[in-house]
């Protein structure tokens, strides 16, 4: 491996590789090296739903979609993107008028999201209990898209660019002396450079310690669950559903029904699947969608990581203590559907100082120590299947 890099990024999964793709995009490629400890997409990136949506709460996490719903869709083709919809669920009237101020401030900025009332939610998820529900928020062009495909195009034009990625090598240490990135120490030695740039999902904080600094990301285990094949007849092709109440969703994934399960309250590295909690997740699954009550899960199922941050929003941008060191994590969920606009707000921040486009400033690791955090309801980790 070289001993000298210009730009160091640590992270294979969508964040990482989009990184590296736009600095490739930017014709400094050569001078990148992207280093991941196991193989490309082999965290939380390929362990993901793979949901892509602009229902969100705060205008900088819309923009991020709107950008990155434009690269999306400009690649549809190489990355299996479909727009399916997305419809959250209201249980109360707070959360009904959350959804009204939300989907003011959506389409204030271009998002074609709209509030359903509960007989509007029957027509397009037919067979689901909507007599509790206040009202849904419906955007007919939220979407999904193939993780894995995703990171090998990010890898694959990168590789393209002059970029070096290196699977299977673990960063053991960063050397900030100087109070400025000087090297990264790893298990093929050291790499002098003087930018690095964290982009290790759930395992930030670590990679943050290892150059003296608390970047507050910590990582919580999630379940999903995959179902036998299922008839159109019994349940047909339906938006991406999200119970906000319970923080539970589901949807068709291919031939079977994918739905979420339990996500942990309390932090860890750990992505087994608890299968002794199926019979609770099933037990509202049929509540709510009594056509599920006929659909067999039990074979197939996994677990990734949140990598979350304390106010659910991404920590991106430079760390005023330690020079030439960058943070872009912390997505709480969001990491996929935004690695595209991070890619490129990363490159710019690194190779002209500043970005264009779109504001990062609410986004500074540094709101953690005035009090400027941010809020964002629409999260499918919350909620009372915590736990």
């Amino acid at each position: 491996m070289t001993d000298r890099a210009d730009v160091v990024i640590i992270g294979g999964g969508a964040v990482g590789t989009s990184i590296a793709y736009h600095l490739a995009e930017r014709g400094v490629g050569r001078g990148v090296v992207l280093l991941e400890r196991h193989t490309l997409g082999s965290g939380s990136t390929g362990r993901s739903a793979g949901g892509i949506r602009s229902q969100f709460s705060t205008e900088v996490n819309i923009l991020f979609s709107l950008e990155s719903v434009a690269f999306w869709r400009a690649i549809a083709n190489e990355v299996d993107y479909r727009e399916i919809g997305y419809l959250f669920l209201a249980c109360t009237q707070q959360q009904r008028e959350q959804f009204e101020r939300n989907i003011a401030l959506q389409n204030a900025l271009g998002v074609p999201s709209r509030l359903v009332e509960p007989e509007g939610i029957s027509q397009l998820v037919p067979g689901m209990r909507t007599d509790d529900l206040a009202a849904g928020a419906y955007s007919a062009e939220d979407a999904l898209a193939g993780p894995n495909e995703a990171v090998q195009w990010f890898a694959r034009r990168a590789r393209e660019g002059g970029v070096q990625i290196r699977e299977g090598i673990e960063v053991l240490g960063i050397d900030t002396r100087g109070d400025w990135v000087q090297a990264v120490e790893t298990t093929d030695g050291r790499m002098e450079t003087r930018v690095v740039v964290n982009a290790a999902g759930a395992w930030a904080g670590v990679v943050g310690k290892m150059a003296g600094l608390d970047v507050p990301v910590k990582g919580y285990r999630r379940e999903l669950f995959v179902s036998e094949p299922v008839s159109l007849d019994v349940i047909p092709e339906v938006p991406l559903v999200i119970d906000l109440q319970v923080g539970w969703y589901f949807r068709r994934e291919g031939a079977g029904i994918l739905m979420s399960g339990a996500r942990d309250t309390h932090p860890s590295f750990d992505t087994h699947v608890d299968w002794a909690g199926l019979p609770r997740i099933a037990e509202f699954a049929t509540w709510r969608m009594p056509p599920l009550a006929g659909v067999r899960f039990g074979d197939k199922a996994w677990a990734g990581l949140y990598d979350v941050s304390p106010d659910d929003h991404a920590i991106i941008g430079t760390v005023p203590s330690v020079a030439g060191f960058y943070c872009a994590n912390g997505f709480s969920g969001h990491g996929f559907q935004h690695s595209p606009a991070t890619g490129r707000v990363l490159s710019e921040l690194i190779l002209d100082g500043h970005v264009s486009g779109l504001d990062i400033a609410p986004l500074s690791i540094t709101r953690f120590r005035s009090g400027a955090l941010l809020s964002e309801p629409l999260t499918a980790h919350a909620g009372s299947f915590a736990g």
